[in-house]
């Protein structure tokens, strides 16, 4: 996934790392967003799979399973951790 240079300076100013951002995509629960963007982030079932993907690291990154990226198109606009509940429709 390509990170826009907004994107990559939030996620080292928030210290998301990299990692998170590939198993957002590969994992995570996707809705829409303002503007036609999409949010990816950590739901229940989500979360499950990570955990059973990631093994031993699992410890390691439940810290980080807050964090969001949205996309517009193929490219991450910005991360961030969640502070609010994301609603569905």
């Amino acid at each position: 996934m390509k990170l826009s240079k907004h994107a990559t300076d939030r996620t080292r100013q928030r210290g998301i790392p990299k990692l998170m951002v590939d198993l957002l995509e590969q994992f995570g629960a996707e809705e829409m967003a303002a503007g036609g963007a999409r949010i990816l982030f950590f739901d229940r079932a989500s979360r499950r799979r990570v955990r059973a993907y990631s093994g031993p690291l699992a410890d390691y990154i439940e810290g980080y399973m807050d964090a969001y990226v949205i996309l517009d198109g193929g490219t991450v606009i910005t991360t961030g951790h969640r502070t609010q509940r994301i609603r569905r429709p």
